[in-house]
Order: C-alpha cells, then sequence, then structure tokens
C-alpha cells in the first residue's frame, strides 16, 4: 500500500465490523489510527500513539465517557482522552490527533486531512 496523502480520505472497514464500545487499530500508510464506536453508533478516529506511554495501544483502551463527553482511557497509565477533539481529559496541554469520519455505503471513511 502507499502513503496516502495527508488529504486523502481513506475506507477504512466496513462499519458493522466496529463492536461498540471497543476500539480497533488500522494501518494507513505508516499512520496508525485508533477506531471507536460508541453506543450510539457514532464513530471516532484518533491517533493510536498514547503521549504519555510512547506506545500504540489507545485502540486497546476503554471506552466511555465524563459526562457528556465521549471517551477513551489509555490502557497503559489509564489518562483520558475525549474522542471528539484528542484532547487529554486529565492533561489538557497534552492531545492525539483527532480524524474526520464519515460513513457512506456501510464503510468508515477517515480523513487524513486538515479539513
Amino acid at each position: 500500500m502507499s502513503v496516502p496523502t495527508m488529504t486523502e480520505t481513506v475506507a477504512i472497514c466496513a462499519y458493522d465490523v466496529l463492536l461498540p464500545e471497543r476500539g480497533v487499530a488500522a494501518l494507513v500508510g505508516d499512520l496508525q489510527i485508533a477506531l471507536f464506536r460508541t453506543y450510539d453508533g457514532a464513530v471516532y478516529a484518533l491517533g493510536n500513539h498514547d503521549p504519555f506511554s510512547g506506545a500504540n495501544v489507545l485502540s486497546r483502551g476503554i471506552v466511555g465517557s465524563r459526562g457528556d463527553v465521549p471517551t477513551v482511557a489509555s490502557p497503559m497509565f489509564k489518562q483520558v482522552f475525549d474522542l471528539r477533539t484528542g484532547i487529554c481529559l486529565d492533561d489538557p496541554d497534552v492531545s492525539v490527533p483527532v480524524y474526520r469520519v464519515q460513513i457512506d455505503s456501510g464503510q468508515v471513511l477517515v480523513s487524513l486531512g486538515d479539513d
């Protein structure tokens, strides 16, 4: 697979393979993306790299919420990240990349650009 350009939208997987409240990792070129489907059916995409541990493990995190904020807690040191913004709720100076997600014809598409 060639490395996608940073403005490309990439089909990652079928929506139906994503289980509610679980994460999965996807490799797009050299980029690791963590995808999460919440119970309400929303899908979120973050960078899979945990900035606190340095490991690519966020897709293995615990999906939940703080109030109305959908979250994932890192499986390493348990820092919690907002699935919508990528901001760490325990240390707001730290964040992970967030990618725009859309569902089209049952496929999960992730935009790797800044749009």
